[in-house]
């Protein structure tokens, strides 16, 4: 039987229900794109991180709760939302390793966010509020819905993947990149200006966008090209 990639993927933690959790758009887009996901759980120190990196061939960063803002050296204001120390911690340890080892990671959503902020860079800790309320950033139902454009760099990757100008994307986020890392290249950003995507040149591949491509894989060939552009790389 032929091998396929083994992308491990950070959990979902909620706290209501003292539970570990996945949406399915994570599992089924990675599966889609041909590798085998597995979620994580979750873990607190550097030895169970190397095990879990021994064991995967790239890491997806999920979507979740605000970063926290001790992270990226700033004050938590009462604009920022729910904090997730568990992740906070698990994601630096396993971003390190990828780091130091090259392995592929993709970032969605918090995931953009988590990146810049370990990088080096910081966060809008609430876009209306602190950025801009022009454009709709956090969506209603339905999640896979395109409610803005996002413009894409012509001499990214991304627009070598796509090779298109403007996308339509879904949108469900309040946090956002407000300074980037200079370790980080800009990919395509909102008609508004906020970075809608990002990859570090000096790495195989670490890319991360802001929209959802769990949501939209199905019906959105840029979604699941993404994913698929992932898979390749971990191969």
């Amino acid at each position: 039987m032929k091998k396929v990639p083994v992308i491990g993927v950070v959990p979902l933690i909620d706290y209501t229900k003292s539970s570990y959790w996945m949406l399915p758009g994570y599992l089924n887009g990675i599966r889609q794109a041909g590798a085998m996901p597995i979620m994580f759980p979750v873990i607190d120190n550097n030895a169970d991180a190397e095990m879990l990196a021994d064991m995967c061939d790239g890491f997806l960063f999920t979507g979740g709760q605000d970063v926290d803002p001790a992270v990226y050296g700033a004050e938590k204001t009462e604009l920022c939302g729910e904090c997730c120390p568990e992740r906070d911690t698990m994601e630096k340890l396993l971003f390190d390793i990828a780091m130091k080892r090259d392995i592929p990671v993709l970032g969605i959503c918090r995931g953009i966010q988590f990146i810049n902020a370990c990088l080096g860079g910081t966060l809008w800790q609430d876009i209306p509020t602190q950025f801009s309320d022009k454009l709709t950033h956090c969506q209603k139902p339905p999640y896979n819905k395109p409610v803005h454009d996002v413009m894409i760099d012509r001499d990214s990757p991304l627009y070598e993947l796509l090779k298109k100008e403007c996308i339509a994307v879904n949108s469900y986020h309040h946090q956002g990149v407000r300074e980037l890392s200079p370790e980080l290249k800009r990919m395509a950003s909102a008609p508004d200006g906020l970075v809608e995507a990002v990859y570090a040149p000096d790495h195989k591949f670490l890319w991360a966008v802001q929209w959802h491509p769990e949501f939209s894989y199905e019906s959105d060939k840029n979604s699941l090209l993404v994913f698929n552009a992932f898979v390749e790389k971990c191969k």
